[in-house]
């Protein structure tokens, strides 16, 4: 382009930034986080440290792939009625063993599908603090983890993983998802419905399940969304929750998050509690 006060001609900079969203895509991503493990269970930080599902947790990821395999069934879940492409996890343990009973009650549902670890979705490396309680960590650690919850772009786990970390591995990991959704598929267009309750048939379109951890999926909508890494904690996971986002015709559109009504036979007033003090506490 020209630049006449200076009178010569200027060379745009070529964009490093590659749009992620291919341009155009119909696709849904389903996430789930994983069930219960041992160091939830006992108040631990965990990160990338790989402590097995509790009995809970088994009975949690059985329930959530209950849900997935009869994804229709009333209430339904706003997922498209194209095909399943792909269930990725987290190459850990526990989303592991979540990932797998999802697949098993998919196929007893005649829903057969790929399943395939990506480390990409990996929980956030909490260093130091992995396998320490909670207590500990805010007795040794108090300052740091205070700034944690406070400044998480700022301030993380000794000897972890900042979120501009973890964030620049995520994102290719969602381009590796988003690939196959969009593999032979027409372009979708923003000239249709936008509003929900007008009856609108359920979209024929491709969709994903991926099953990872609080951490990593707060990265995941931040990005998807175009968000700062700043509003870290305006996202909250619970134990095999869903939460749901549409892409149409390559804009993210949030359709439900953190739905767990799936899981109601198993909740009482104690294990609610229980949950919500660790969402306050910064743990991951």
């Amino acid at each position: 382009m020209d630049d006449p006060a200076r009178g010569r001609t200027l060379t745009r900079a070529p964009d490093v930034h590659d749009p992620l969203v291919p341009d155009g895509l119909d696709a849904t991503l389903v996430l789930v986080r994983h069930g219960e493990s041992t160091f939830i269970a006992e108040g631990r930080f965990q990160g990338q440290a790989d402590p097995p599902l509790t009995a809970v947790g088994r009975r949690q990821a059985a329930l959530v792939a209950e849900r997935l395999a009869a994804p229709h069934d009333p209430p339904a879940l706003p997922v498209p009625i194209g095909a399943l492409v792909e269930l990725v996890h987290s190459p850990l343990g526990r989303t592991t063993e979540t990932a797998e009973a999802i697949e098993a009650a998919l196929a007893r549902a005649g829903r057969s599908t790929t399943r395939r670890a990506d480390p990409g979705f990996l929980e956030l490396d909490q260093g130091d603090w992995q396998g320490l309680h909670r207590t500990e960590i805010a007795e040794r650690y108090g300052d740091r983890l205070a700034a944690w919850r406070r400044t998480p772009v700022e301030a993380w786990a000794p000897g972890g993983e900042s979120l501009r970390d973890a964030a620049a591995r995520v994102r290719p990991a969602i381009a590796a998802l988003l690939a196959p959704l969009a593999k032979g598929r027409a372009r979708g267009t923003h000239d249709r419905s936008q509003v929900a309750g007008f009856g609108d048939p359920r979209p024929d379109h491709p969709w994903s399940v991926v099953v990872g951890h609080d951490g990593v999926f707060k990265i995941v909508l931040l990005t998807l969304f175009a968000l700062p890494l700043e509003r870290f904690w305006m996202w909250s996971m619970d134990l095999c929750g869903i939460t749901i986002v549409e892409l149409r015709a390559g804009r993210a559109v949030l359709r439900a998050h953190d739905l767990t009504a799936h899981l109601v036979d198993l909740e009482d007033v104690p294990t609610q509690e229980a949950a919500a003090d660790r969402a306050r506490s910064g743990a991951l």
